[in-house]
């Protein structure tokens, strides 16, 4: 019996290994599971971890053109900028008519992507999220920080288009938070019935966040603007959400700001819980 169990052993089978245990590790605890125990389980387990690390290569399939041109002003969740549009380029050799075959019948898709802006500035385990006034500091894997161990992100877009044409692919979204030139990994159909979670809870990200700033142009800035309704609201969108960092958001300041969005440079104040428009 006790050689057949040494034989199991071998062969790195979690819940075969169980039997070699002395009587009183075999009432599993929650510690016998993490990689360093030094129980039977706690071995087998590590011996499993240790095959599992290795690297996994990712080739982008498509990249994000975006009017975003930088981080600062990018909406923080999708969905709260109506105007902000997008369009992921399939790249080969995945720009193929098969490859989104059907894709048209969903009205949502779910992106995939790398935070490219970013990785190179590694993670922490405890990050400030903007929610919680960007000075609380609460577990990454409790955020949606783009600071992560694997800096991998995800977001829900609207599809309005699925464009085939000249051996390009491309897919037209709105309603996005995605930086302009973002890789992206992988696209899958939003489900509503899978995906949305009437009775969800979200602690302190439970509900959407209010448009708290009026956004108004100087005379200069409306002229300018007069022949672009798109980019103006575009710009009302973004601004009314108060892009600055979350610990300046809850006061005025004397700083001028500026957010590229197209290929304009847009500068802004705040003064009496309003943006105003200064210069593009």
């Amino acid at each position: 019996m006790q050689k057949a169990a040494q034989k199991l052993q071998k062969s790195n089978k979690l819940l075969l290994a169980i039997p070699l245990c002395h009587a009183e590790e075999r009432s599993i605890s929650r510690k016998s599971y993490l990689p360093g125990d030094s129980s039977c389980l706690g071995v087998t387990l590590r011996n499993k971890h240790l095959k599992m690390q290795k690297d996994f290569k990712f080739n982008p399939i498509g990249i994000v053109h975006s009017p975003f041109k930088e981080k600062f002003g990018i909406p923080r969740q999708p969905g709260l900028a109506p105007s902000a549009k997008a369009v992921i380029e399939l790249l080969p050799p995945f720009n193929l008519a098969e490859t989104v075959l059907g894709l048209p019948e969903f009205s949502h898709i779910w992106v995939i992507f790398i935070f490219h802006a970013t990785s190179e500035r590694g993670w922490s385990p405890t990050v400030r999220p903007p929610r919680l006034g960007g000075n609380k500091r609460t577990g990454v894997f409790a955020t949606r920080s783009t600071h992560r161990p694997n800096p991998i992100g995800m977001s829900v877009a609207e599809l309005e288009q699925v464009e085939v044409e000249n051996g390009k692919v491309l897919l037209h979204l709105r309603n996005i938070d995605l930086m302009d030139g973002t890789p992206v990994i992988d696209i899958k159909p939003y489900v509503p019935y899978s995906d949305s979670i009437p009775n969800a809870y979200a602690d302190y990200a439970a509900n959407v966040p209010e448009h708290k700033l009026i956004v108004s142009f100087n005379e200069e800035v409306e002229i300018k603007l007069r022949e672009k309704p798109q980019l103006k609201q575009l710009i009302i969108e973004i601004l009314r959400l108060d892009p600055r960092p979350a610990y300046r958001s809850i006061k005025d300041d004397a700083n001028v700001y500026g957010i590229r969005i197209e290929d304009v440079d847009v500068k802004f104040k705040i003064e009496n819980n309003a943006v105003i428009v200064v210069d593009l």
